[in-house]
């Protein structure tokens, strides 16, 4: 088996996120976002989500990305109205105050959380102005001694004791 080396930090309170990924690559999976204001939708995935403008055909598609293998596809459409549906990005602990607070001042009311998930992480829900349900997801440390270690350890997960 080879190894891979993933993307996203190992979950600790000062990880460092990284830099945009800006190479090509066969995307292995992407959401399709059709928006009726592909300038608008632009503007609040680039300043609020902070995202990147991988590349734009004006007025037909724009392709933006985060980090390696988080890329969305915005395309001229009527946005589906708001579902319980949504698609979870990968973040740093320290950028889930920062997105909130950016995507806040771009939309007033377009937030919730921050929340702390039984699945390890503390996640910031966004509803964006095509009516897409993102949520920004940091993982958490998990203290190799806690009673959360244990149940894992019960359950065939390896957590390394302290």
């Amino acid at each position: 088996m080879t190894e891979y080396t993933s993307p996203v930090p190992l979950p600790a309170l000062d990880a460092l996120a990284p830099e945009p990924y800006r190479e090509i690559y066969g995307m292995p999976m992407f959401p399709l976002v059709p928006t009726a204001d592909l300038e608008e939708s632009k503007e609040f995935w680039l300043n609020g989500l902070g995202f990147i403008d991988l590349f734009s055909i004006p007025g037909r598609i724009t392709h933006l990305r985060r980090w390696a293998f988080q890329d969305v596809l915005l395309v001229p459409g009527e946005p589906a109205e708001p579902s319980a549906l949504s698609i979870s990005f990968s973040c740093v602990p320290n950028q889930i105050d920062e997105i909130g607070k950016r995507c806040e001042e771009l939309r007033p009311g377009c937030t919730s959380g921050p929340e702390e998930k039984p699945w390890n992480s503390v996640e910031l829900t966004i509803v964006t102005p095509e009516h897409t349900r993102v949520v920004m997801t940091a993982a958490r440390p998990i203290d190799p001694d806690s009673e959360q270690a244990a149940q894992l350890r019960a359950v065939g997960i390896d957590v390394p004791r302290g």
